[in-house]
């Protein structure tokens, strides 16, 4: 595996003069873990631009570190969420760290950055003759767009038909190049594979397809920003007393539950959990099927995941956080909410929990009533996006099951919340993280053109040593300075 690809000269000297001309600086993984390395006038200039613009400036506000307002923010510790315990039922402190300031209102901005920018600056990709291809359920090829929008790269977004109308309807507002939708809903991954691979018999030297669950980039983008934070997050807030005892994040891409690999290397004894639909229980039993919860992918392990540091799967049934969405967004939601304790500010923080993270909230809770965790245990879970991107969503459980009542919050209040316990779950065995492992073999080689010896690569410790090694983005900042014209290309 070669993570710094020999350099095509040519190519990137013409990728250097488009940003020269398109007055584009790139951020370096260092300055978005750190924001306070960004230089004076990129914080100057962000004065003047949302959050959401497409303005090359934003590529620096991805970050975890952005000033939670719409317009004009600077930088700070980040954005999370406490969750009290009238809320959860359960003694640990549960956090979820908020993606919604991210530009495009999720996180998954800052993993394909970390898949396209390494490509930018050794020339593995000419936008000048080539399409970046997002293939994704959903914020990934959203995220991916708007990088390709502000680097002035063309892009092409490949999600499935059935997801919220939000995502099109912005990727239309942007100029994605491309927009196509695949057969299916969440779960469908496969149908956008097959997509890929149509693309690839006929056009394959006009794109370069940036395949969310098999680009380590992915994987490093979220180990050294999305681990760094949540460590920061804790030892700043939570450690006096206390300790990091889980991670918990949906599998998806794989990319977010990377950052657990990182956590693990300074709080050993922590555990991660991976979470997914009880509808498509691929981790807990093999299995497949459809779901609602968006952002979370199924039916495949991906590539980059590495099982091996996985130490618990749970499932969570999509009612759950579809009723759970309502609980959380309806004025009879919150009314209840507060007739039950939980104070006004938490309450009006519900909103920045999308679907996907209502799902890792609910994960939290099972794991930490599975391992009997007590007021000393913390839990972190990311909270990809917010209720901004799945308006469409409410509407849609409106018209089915009628307006929401006080009588229907009660119910979800007591039963999706107090009442979850430690069901379909699962804790992982050697012998479990290796069928798992095995498990990749029927998506990638037999299906995606790896070899049975790329897989069993995987499952060597020390590769994933070498993937996530500082060494690399170190030599991507490397890179990515002298793109700016701040170093040696050499």
């Amino acid at each position: 595996m070669n993570l710094i690809p020999e350099i095509n000269t040519e190519v990137l000297r013409k990728n250097i003069e488009r940003a020269r001309t398109q007055q584009i600086v790139l951020p370096t993984f260092a300055q978005q873990k750190d924001p306070s390395l960004v230089p004076d006038a990129i914080r100057a200039r962000l004065a003047d631009v949302g959050l959401w613009d497409v303005d090359p400036a934003n590529l620096f506000r991805i970050t975890w570190k952005n000033e939670a307002v719409e317009h004009g923010g600077g930088f700070g510790d980040g954005n999370w969420i406490e969750f009290p315990t009238a809320l959860t039922g359960v003694d640990a402190t549960i956090v979820g760290i908020v993606g919604k300031w991210f530009p495009t209102g999720a996180h998954k901005v800052g993993a394909a950055y970390g898949c396209l920018a390494p490509r930018l600056v050794t020339g593995t990709f000419d936008p000048a003759t080539q399409k970046a291809v997002w293939p994704s359920t959903g914020n990934y090829c959203r995220g991916g767009a708007y990088d390709c929008a502000l680097l002035a790269c063309p892009a092409v977004a490949i999600l499935p038909e059935g997801m919220s109308r939000e995502r099109f309807e912005w990727l239309k507002r942007i100029g994605t190049d491309e927009i196509i939708a695949t057969p299916g809903t969440e779960s469908n991954v496969k149908e956008i594979y097959d997509k890929c691979w149509e693309l690839r018999s006929e056009r394959a030297d006009g794109i370069v397809i940036f395949n969310q669950f098999e680009e380590f980039g992915n994987a490093i983008w979220h180990y050294q920003m999305t681990g760094s934070i949540v460590d920061e997050i804790f030892r700043a807030h939570f450690e006096n007393g206390r300790r990091l005892s889980g991670y918990v994040s949906a599998t998806g891409s794989a990319g977010t539950i990377a950052a657990g690999d990182y956590l693990r290397t300074k709080h050993p004894d922590i555990r991660v959990v991976a979470t997914e639909a009880l509808q498509c229980p691929t981790l807990l039993q093999f299995g497949f099927g459809e779901h609602r919860i968006e952002g979370i992918g199924d039916k495949h392990i991906p590539w980059i995941h590495n099982v091996r540091n996985t130490d618990f799967v749970a499932a969570v049934d999509d009612e759950q956080t579809m009723q759970l969405m309502r609980l959380f967004n309806e004025d009879e939601g919150h009314a209840c909410l507060a007739r039950e304790g939980i104070d006004e500010s938490t309450i009006q923080s519900l909103g920045d929990i999308g679907i996907s993270g209502i799902c890792n909230l609910v994960a939290s809770i099972k794991a930490a009533r599975y391992y009997d965790m007590d007021s000393r245990d913390v839990i972190f879970t990311p909270l990809t996006d917010s209720m901004d991107l799945y308006s469409s969503r409410l509407l849609e459980m409106r018209a089915t099951h009628g307006e929401y009542s006080s009588h229907l919050a009660d119910q979800h209040y007591g039963r999706y919340l107090h009442g979850t316990g430690p069901d379909y779950v699962r804790e992982l065995t050697y012998a479990d993280r290796k069928a798992l492992h095995n498990f990749k073999y029927f998506t990638w080689v037999e299906q995606q053109g790896r070899t049975s010896d790329d897989l069993r690569q995987l499952w060597d410790t020390d590769f994933w040593r070498e993937v996530f090694s500082q060494d690399v983005v170190d030599e991507w900042d490397r890179l990515i300075d002298a793109f700016n014209g701040n170093g040696d290309l050499k």
